[in-house]
């Protein structure tokens, strides 16, 4: 495995403005920016604190994961990401192990990064991100 740090907490919302006042405004947070990430369905909003980011999410579709996931779960945090540099290496690793990915081949996300997640039943409970930058 190539895990370098956290690379950001990513935190399922239902409304990026009213709680990105929440980061911006109480805790201070600098903010980074929005995206839209078509290939997951979302919005996000960027938050650094230290080494490390905090990811709001917002389905923009009531098919998106993450939409499914407010439905169920309501919000809070969605996952944890990882950064790597040789997220096919990690990914193939994974596998070779039994780990039950949800990719097997890195998608586009935020920032042009490649991503991929590894099911939450591998890691007791805990949706796990890896990205490459």
């Amino acid at each position: 495995m190539m895990l370098e740090k956290i690379d950001h907490i990513g935190i399922a919302v239902k409304d990026i403005e009213t709680t990105g006042k929440f980061y911006r405004e109480m805790l201070g947070l600098e903010f980074l920016g929005t995206e839209e990430v078509e290939s997951q369905k979302v919005k996000v909003a960027f938050f650094k604190i230290g080494e490390t980011n905090i990811e709001l999410v917002m389905p923009t579709s009531d098919d998106s994961p993450v939409a499914k996931f407010l439905a169920t779960k309501g919000e809070g945090i969605h996952h944890i990401c990882y950064a790597t540099n040789d997220i096919e290496g990690d990914l193939a690793s994974l596998k070779e192990k039994g780990a039950r990915l949800i990719n097997e081949t890195p998608r586009p996300g935020a920032h042009g990064t490649r991503v991929a997640f590894i099911h939450p039943k591998t890691s007791m409970g805990v949706l796990t991100e890896l990205a490459q930058k």
